[in-house]
């Protein structure tokens, strides 16, 4: 579940970069933070299919919710790391404009 929820996140935020206008969203690192993430979990469903075999097709509703859960949680991390990066870079300076004003 958490690769299927990664691979999704990853596929939606490779779509939005690609087609963006222009760059100032700053969705590189975005993308390259959810393929990362499916590409840790792809290793993971493998290492743990060749654990558990037949098993693995067939998990408890319990280890499902969690992974799901997790799944969510590593997409929402991802935006919350998204979201610093735009706020310290600012490509468009609203940050720094806000800033200026607060000050005079």
């Amino acid at each position: 579940m958490t690769l299927l929820i990664c691979v999704f996140a990853a596929v939606i935020s490779t779509y939005k970069w690609y087609t963006a206008k222009d760059s100032s969203l700053c969705l590189a690192p975005l993308c390259f933070m959810y393929w990362g993430a499916s590409i840790m979990w792809l290793v993971d469903a493998v290492f743990e299919y060749a654990e558990l075999k037949a098993e693995y097709f067939a998990p408890a509703a319990a280890d499902m919710l969690n992974d799901a859960f997790l799944g969510l949680s590593v997409v929402a991390l991802g935006l919350i790391i998204w979201i610093v990066i735009l706020l310290v870079k600012d490509p468009k300076g609203t940050v720094r404009d806000a800033l200026a004003k607060r000050t005079k």
